[in-house]
């Protein structure tokens, strides 16, 4: 089968001018992406194998990589290349399940690569959080779980697939409205407790506020702007706010891949308790790195979002 065409440049570039660039600030992650788009897999393969058994790193860059729509083809012709590569295997399965999340592959396909995947890598979680992605519908929570433990065995601290479960439990009892009690809170406080104390699942509960938000608001139990909702000025948010900042201030993780996921969760929580001087900080800290998580919540334009936010927020500091 002749390799796919290359995106088109300009259409390409048209959509990136309002869109969040989910490589982040990773420079050889978007290099070998956009390599990637030419064919050139090599350059990807290079990438995976510097990035070893850095278990988050691993699987932002896996995951980003297999959101471009070429990805799955390319996999294909490296593994054709390479039938051994646990890394064209991970890649793959990971490519499928993004596939699958838009309607354009079969979901039990998708499980079946990253299967294959895990077998070849059978101490790497990243075949698991791809499993563990496709796992989002309102049954399998139990299935959900035994993943998330998969990935859990292999990386305590895996931030993506902690990430993963807050959104789904905060999804529970979606009609019972506020509830500082919610099993949610509970998770990402547990969560943030057994984490060694440099470890940014301390902001875990942070993102439990956002994501119990975006529920509510959906469910019609909060207003559809947050800045205007009192979600985050109850007395365990304004404690949850305060431990988060206070962690940042201390612990900055200036190394981790998905750290700019955490500042835009504490930047937006920040923002919506009014403390502009704090979201201010952390705005600077962020730059250009926004992320559609929370500033799309509930059903808003994150880049429109995003922007006002951190105008209002430099403006008043």
């Amino acid at each position: 089968m002749p390799p796919p065409p290359p995106p088109p440049l300009g259409r390409g570039r048209r959509r990136a001018a309002r869109a969040f660039d989910a490589a982040l600030d990773d420079a050889p992650l978007a290099t070998a992406r956009a390599a990637l788009a030419q064919g050139r897999w090599q350059a990807v393969r290079s990438l995976l194998v510097h990035t070893g058994d850095d278990w988050d790193r691993r699987g932002h860059r896996v995951t980003v990589l297999a959101q471009e729509s070429h990805t799955a083809a390319w996999a294909r012709d490296w593994l054709l290349a390479e039938p051994e590569s646990a890394d064209a295997s991970v890649l793959l399965g990971a490519a499928l399940v993004q596939r699958a999340l838009r309607g354009k592959e079969e979901p039990e396909g998708a499980r079946e690569a990253c299967r294959a995947a895990a077998a070849l890598a059978p101490a790497d979680p990243t075949p698991w959080l791809g499993l563990l992605l496709l796992e989002r519908g309102p049954g399998g929570a139990r299935e959900a779980v035994r993943l998330f433990e998969e990935v859990r065995r292999r990386h305590p601290d895996h931030h993506h697939a902690h990430h993963l479960m807050v959104a789904r439990f905060a999804e529970r009892h979606a009609g019972a409205g506020r509830d500082p009690l919610h099993e949610v809170y509970d998770f990402a406080a547990w969560a943030a407790e057994q984490a060694p104390a440099d470890s940014p699942l301390a902001v875990l509960p942070v993102v439990a506020h956002a994501e119990r938000y975006r529920v509510l608001a959906a469910a019609g139990h909060e207003p559809a702007d947050p800045a205007a909702s009192g979600h985050w000025a109850g007395r365990r948010a304004r404690q949850v706010l305060k431990a988060a900042f206070d962690w940042w201030l201390e612990w900055e993780q200036e190394d981790h891949p998905r750290r700019l996921v955490d500042l835009n969760f504490l930047a937006h929580a920040k923002y919506c308790e009014g403390r502009g001087a704090e979201a201010a900080a952390l705005f600077h800290r962020i730059g250009e790195h926004g992320t559609p998580a929370p500033w799309s919540y509930p059903d808003r334009d994150p880049f429109t979002a995003f922007r006002a936010a951190r105008a209002a927020a430099l403006g008043a500091a």
